[in-house]
């Protein structure tokens, strides 16, 4: 699995990623996380607003950082 942290490397940004790492230890999946900064990166998966998360390419959250519950459920799924 990989996951991935869209964004230009915001406060916000960092904190999604924290989110992320601390929502892969809580539920015990391995993953590798992935941040993506470059505008033109970002834009492919079709992201207006930062920061984003995707899965395997696929935009699970877009705009606001979700909390690591949140983050927990999508990566069970």
């Amino acid at each position: 699995m990989k996951i991935q942290i869209l964004g230009t490397g915001c406060p916000k940004c960092h904190t999604l990623k924290e989110h992320a790492e601390e929502a892969l230890r809580e539920s015990g999946v391995e993953a590798e996380i992935v941040a993506i900064k470059e505008i033109n990166e970002i834009m492919k998966f079709g992201v207006m607003m930062t920061p984003a998360l995707a899965i395997d390419d696929v935009v699970k959250v877009t705009g606001r950082v979700p909390s690591v519950k949140e983050i927990c459920a999508i990566i069970k799924r």
